[in-house]
């Protein structure tokens, strides 16, 4: 499988245009990556951009804080799924993890997976701002919640370094005996560092910077 089918072509920024969208879509069809990632406003347009695509559409919801009610980010969820996304990553709420209310911290994910149904989701744990040990927490607590994927990063904190190689071994091995995915994010800029991060157990990279990791020469 070559790495284009790893990279969900992403754009998060707030001052995104629909030109720089536009431009993000067409890139995706011509290098053939896995899917785009974009916020839950332009879930429609991308659906009308990628129409006759196996592009995957994926969208974020409550993007990129997750400290909104459980209830916002189905509703969000559900209307993202209604304009076309085929997947969505909710960010967790990572106060009630660091509290240790860890009922709460399920069934926020809970919530949104039985909004998605069958649709795959990915939940972002904010690599940065946990521990070790509230990393491996958190995948716990994912695998029981049903949900599909654990993400690294929303790439949105500041000072943050996104994913790293020791924090993708600890979640792949804190996941072994589960059927929950790895999604790789934030600060992804290299291919050596895309190779390593699969190397790892990561299933999935979400970038920005699809296309200089497929066109760089420096690692074949």
């Amino acid at each position: 499988m070559g790495l284009e089918e790893y990279i969900e072509h992403t754009l998060l920024k707030q001052n995104a245009t629909k030109e720089d969208l536009i431009k993000l879509f067409d890139e995706a069809k011509q290098y053939h990556f896995k899917g785009v990632c974009v916020n839950s406003a332009n879930t429609e347009t991308a659906k009308q951009y990628l129409k006759g695509n196996d592009i995957k559409i994926v969208t974020v919801v409550g993007f990129p804080l997750g400290a909104c009610l459980s209830e916002v980010k189905a509703f969000e969820a559900e209307k993202a799924i209604e304009k076309g996304a085929d997947e969505i990553d909710m960010v967790i709420n990572v106060q009630s993890l660091k509290d240790k209310d860890y009922a709460y911290t399920q069934k926020d994910i809970e919530t949104v997976k039985k909004a998605c149904a069958d649709i795959p989701l990915k939940v972002i744990i904010e690599t940065d701002l946990l521990t070790k040990d509230e990393i491996i927490k958190a995948c716990e607590i994912i695998a029981k919640s049903g949900a599909d994927y654990a993400k690294t990063s929303t790439g949105f904190v500041k000072n943050g370094v996104g994913a790293k190689v020791e924090d993708i071994k600890l979640m792949h091995e804190a996941l072994k005996n589960t059927e929950v995915k790895i999604k790789a994010s934030g600060g992804i800029k290299t291919k050596e560092q895309a190779l390593e991060l699969i190397n790892a157990g990561a299933s999935r990279l979400g970038t920005s910077s699809g296309i200089q990791l497929i066109t760089s020469s420096a690692i074949s």
